[in-house]
């Protein structure tokens, strides 16, 4: 059973992984910013082999993933608020 749970925290924190990469190609200072920070912060992480720390890891960067979507949302409301109430 410790292997099942492992290999689902595996893909957890993959796809997350992923997930921040997607979104890093938006973000306002570039990909080439962007990758090296999400990679260092995962690579830093990389030796936990204690569950809950794994999901505390996860947690944390579902909340990141969160407030870059929330950026980019401010961010778009910003320049349309801009075009429409300058004109």
């Amino acid at each position: 059973m410790q292997s099942a749970t492992n290999t689902e925290l595996r893909r957890q924190v993959i796809a997350i992984y992923k997930e921040l990469l997607h979104l890093g190609k938006s973000y306002p200072l570039g990909y080439a910013y962007f990758r090296p920070r999400v990679h260092k912060a995962f690579m830093a992480n990389a030796g936990l082999t204690d569950e809950e720390a794994i999901r505390k890891g996860i947690a944390r960067a579902e909340f990141v993933r969160k407030e870059i979507e929330a950026l980019y949302y401010l961010k778009r409301y910003r320049t349309l608020r801009q075009r429409y109430d300058g004109a």
